[in-house]
């Protein structure tokens, strides 16, 4: 439905672009743009109290907007690009709406093409979010994205997504939070490390 020039534009213009990832159909605005953020949660219809992740093209990237310690920088080098958000400690940049008040930012470095040259030609970092509305299931083709959805963004259709969520992990305290791909191996990784 859209290349992808255009929807980082669109992005930098502070609106939403739907867009595929390895696992589902992403929401994606301006992390670091409170006004953008803000739209990502009132289209999704997402509680105010959860947090959002960001999306960035890679490890330097993601570097810029938090701060890794060393054992999170390698676990990032070892595993991304993939399936998984790692929660790091935020910079100042990164506003409160996005991770609703917390001092940890979930990072997304994604397993595709399409996924990672949006975050590149955007200039900033994307937000991680399903495109599905707050309670419902993840998207895994443009068909099922909601009317609300498909009225408030650029869309970029790629087909069937795999459709398995990230997992969601927490390297400094070594804690899961939502298994999703590759959970096994990187309860592996935190084991060795």
């Amino acid at each position: 439905m859209s290349d992808v020039p255009a929807a980082a534009r669109a992005i930098r213009e502070g609106e939403l672009v739907v867009y595929p990832t390895e696992t589902v159909y992403g929401l994606g605005a301006d992390a670091l743009e409170p006004a953008a953020v803000e739209r990502v949660f009132e289209v999704k219809g997402r509680s105010r109290e959860k947090p959002i992740s960001l999306a960035v093209p890679s490890v330097a990237a993601a570097l810029e907007y938090v701060r890794a310690s060393e054992l999170e920088q390698e676990f990032m080098n070892a595993v991304l690009p993939g399936p998984v958000t790692v929660l790091c400690e935020r910079r100042e940049t990164v506003p409160d709406v996005l991770t609703a008040g917390r001092e940890r930012v979930g990072v997304r470095i994604p397993d595709c093409e399409i996924a990672l040259e949006l975050c590149e030609r955007s200039e900033t970092p994307i937000t991680a979010t399903s495109a599905n509305l707050s309670g419902r299931g993840s998207v895994r083709r443009v068909e099922e994205l909601d009317e609300r959805v498909l009225e408030a963004a650029t869309v970029i259709d790629d087909g069937e997504t795999p459709g398995t969520e990230s997992t969601v992990v927490d390297v400094s305290s070594g804690t899961i939070h939502r298994r999703g791909a590759l959970a096994d191996e990187i309860e592996r990784w935190l084991a060795e490390n």
